[in-house]
């Protein structure tokens, strides 16, 4: 049993077909099928059947694949003891992040990099919850966000939460509501709404919101950038649902904290146990932990 046939059974798992298996491993997809083939061979089982357009791994592929996220964690963790070992630091960590949760914590956590010798290449994605999971098949980390439980595409990562940001009803400032210390979902009957595309967890959150006022509401826009839904709301084109902490102070726009629905955002580190084991990953790892502990600590309410 060869060690590189587990951990390639390990990546046709994770990719689900032999193209963006290639793509990631940076081969060719003949080379994929020929050490699939030879993979079978030596242990004598079928691994994988055809599905579709693609592949689906047999029991014994699944069952080897799991074997091979075992032996890639700890050949990972093998790798960094012996780097430890020789005093040796630095990498570069693959960092793919949400940008409203990215800019958090991740300015900050370059600065205290400094000459460590570690460097983020960073990617920024805006993606539904299951997306965080595929992010994590091709990068080191990735900082992504959830509303409630964890989408059950992250189990097999390891997940680190690094904060939870509240997330306030954003209105003009000549709004009716703008004067107010905060509002419940009945005071939004009959509003405008500028939302977000359908599948992501803010649309999610909308959806409570309209259970609790007894109506829906009219969501005249969906945008996914921030910066996008403030300008609009600014412009009296409708109210907003946005990230306490992330939210630039913006003339024209008002913050207002919604009582009557939990509401926030947990911003969490996801990453595959094998490439967590990583020195620069931990490194990064342990910055951006605590780059947030400070961030909490001088958090302040919602702006007016």
């Amino acid at each position: 049993m060869e060690t590189r046939h587990l951990l390639l059974l390990r990546e046709l798992a994770d990719h689900g077909s032999v193209g963006a298996t290639a793509d990631a491993l940076f081969v060719s997809p003949s080379a994929i099928s020929q050490q699939l083939r030879a993979a079978e061979s030596e242990l004598g089982e079928k691994l994988v059947r055809r599905h579709g357009r693609g592949i689906r791994l047999t029991e014994a592929g699944q069952l080897l694949a799991g074997l091979g996220a075992d032996v890639a964690t700890e050949l990972a963790r093998a790798e960094r003891v012996w780097s430890q070992y020789r005093q040796v630091v630095g990498g570069t960590v693959r960092l793919a992040v949400l940008p409203s949760a990215g800019v958090v914590v991740v300015p900050s956590a370059l600065q205290r990099l400094g000459d460590s010798g570690v460097r983020l290449e960073i990617t920024d994605h805006d993606v539904d919850e299951a997306g965080y999971a595929e992010l994590a098949r091709d990068h080191d980390l990735v900082i992504g966000h959830r509303m409630g439980d964890p989408d059950p595409s992250w189990s097999g990562l390891v997940q680190t939460d690094l904060f939870r940001e509240p997330l306030d009803i954003a209105v003009a400032e000549n709004h009716r509501l703008a004067g107010a210390t905060q509002v419940s979902p009945v005071d939004l009957r009959g509003e405008r709404w500028i939302g977000v595309p359908q599948g992501y967890p803010f649309d999610d959150l909308r959806t409570a919101i309209e259970r609790r006022a007894g109506a829906p509401f009219e969501v005249v826009q969906r945008l996914r950038d921030n910066r996008l839904v403030e300008s609009l709301v600014v412009a009296g084109q409708g109210i907003g649902l946005l990230p306490r902490f992330s939210t630039r102070p913006t003339p024209g726009l008002v913050l207002l904290p919604l009582r009557g629905v939990r509401t926030g955002r947990v911003i969490s580190l996801l990453s595959r146990p094998d490439r967590m084991q990583r020195g620069p990953v931990r490194t990064v790892v342990e910055l951006l932990a605590e780059v947030s502990r400070d961030r909490l600590h001088g958090a302040v309410g919602p702006r007016r």
